[in-house]
């Protein structure tokens, strides 16, 4: 892994190549624990996609497929999006980068871990260095939403997501969505915000037909 945050002369296939071979959390990892098992970074990404998917990090049907959102969530984002499996899973259209690559193990209590600490500061720049034609960011669940809205993201995830108005609207670029989990886990929050789906989820599909329908 080179010194320095990214290297703008490396193509992005020698930044993925190298982050699929990151072995950081299980042989050198910055924060303990160190992880129990064999990573397998997970990521979808190609130069000319125009929508990012900010994501949490895989679970364990994604860590044994090695391909993001092969489980119930991935169903339910794409309903979301209104994307079938073809369009989504073509990188030239979508980007999939989430705040961890590697599943961070069981939580113990039925869920799984945090996304790794080290993950984000260390391939968060040199892979979104090489996405220059990113129009949207998708950012799902609180860990995305923190990192790429900094300041401007609530510490309560259901606050950030309803303001999803101000900040669609917002003067940064990309612009940025934010998204609650789709996990099966979340079936109470949507029924407690049905304003989700009548209201930001129809702003949400005109934007995907138009970046990667």
């Amino acid at each position: 892994m080179p010194d320095s945050p990214h290297d703008p002369a490396q193509s992005l296939d020698v930044v993925l190549a190298e982050l699929r071979a990151c072995r950081l959390c299980r042989d050198a990892p910055l924060y303990p624990p160190r992880l129990p098992h064999e990573p397998r970074p997970v990521i979808q990404a190609a130069a000319s996609a125009r929508l990012l998917i900010a994501s949490q990090a895989p679970g364990t049907r994604v860590h044994a497929s090695g391909r993001p959102f092969t489980d119930r969530s991935g169903d339910r984002l794409r309903d979301w999006l209104g994307l079938d499996k073809e369009r989504f899973y073509d990188a030239a259209r979508v980007a999939i980068v989430p705040m961890g690559f590697c599943f961070p193990g069981p939580d113990g209590k039925g869920g799984d871990l945090p996304p790794r600490r080290e993950c984000a500061p260390t391939w968060q720049d040199r892979v979104l260095a090489h996405l220059p034609d990113i129009e949207l960011i998708l950012v799902i669940g609180r860990y995305a939403q923190a990192w790429h809205l900094g300041p401007k993201a609530a510490a309560d995830l259901t606050a950030t997501v309803a303001d999803w108005r101000s900040i669609f609207a917002g003067e940064r670029r990309p612009r940025i969505l934010p998204l609650p989990h789709p996990s099966w886990r979340n079936n109470g929050w949507l029924r407690k915000n049905p304003w989700f789906e009548a209201e930001l989820l129809p702003v949400l599909r005109a934007e995907v037909v138009r970046l990667a329908g």
